[in-house]
């Protein structure tokens, strides 16, 4: 017989983060590409920023067909992704030349932000079997970032959660601190499993 679960953030009843769940009006539309094994992991941060943002859409898969790809990114769109080595051709967008260029005034230069919901070596299959993704202008957030994700390990130094992501990419694109409220979910989540770990 299979756990009872949330319907909402699909976790068992005693450690459901829904009561911290926030509802945040974006005008940058965030798109969610979220890899099949995340979308069973049940400390995924993808469908939480979903949950929590009014303009946003979660597509759960690997490989997405060249219509929704097109469909996709008739909008001007950057994706959130760090330096990519392999592929040299690619445009950086500089994070802190974002929020500088919207406390000036100056329009947002996305109207979407593409985010991938993947350990690290999943992001980088995802972004090899969509090659119209790699075109896209990429938001880099910089290093020397930390992470809270204290219950679950990542393979980078300076890796963020992708809802911590989403949070400061936000920031930088409408310069507005608000965008720090995705975060009570993702600590309420934390702390509830620290709890259920201790007894």
């Amino acid at each position: 017989m299979p756990r009872e679960t949330c319907n909402t953030c699909l976790r068992p009843p005693n450690v459901c983060y829904c009561s911290a769940l926030v509802s945040l009006a974006n005008a940058v539309r965030v798109v969610i590409i979220q890899h099949p094994l995340e979308e069973k992991h049940p400390f995924n941060t993808g469908r939480m920023a979903h949950l929590c943002l009014n303009n946003s859409k979660l597509i759960v898969a690997e490989t997405l067909s060249g219509e929704l790809q097109n469909q996709l990114l008739s909008n001007p769109s950057g994706l959130l992704y760090p330096s990519l080595e392999w592929l040299p051709d690619s445009i950086e967008v500089d994070g802190a030349g974002l929020l500088a260029n919207k406390i000036e005034g100056a329009p947002v230069p996305f109207e979407q932000l593409i985010v991938i919901d993947a350990t690290w070596r999943k992001s980088k299959k995802i972004l090899h079997l969509n090659p119209q993704l790699q075109k896209l202008p990429r938001i880099n957030l910089g290093g020397g970032l930390k992470s809270n994700y204290s219950i679950r390990k990542t393979s980078v130094s300076d890796g963020l959660s992708t809802i911590e992501s989403i949070s400061k990419a936000m920031q930088l694109l409408e310069g507005r601190d608000d965008f720090q409220q995705l975060l009570k979910p993702f600590e309420k989540m934390i702390e509830l499993q620290k709890h259920h770990r201790r007894n």
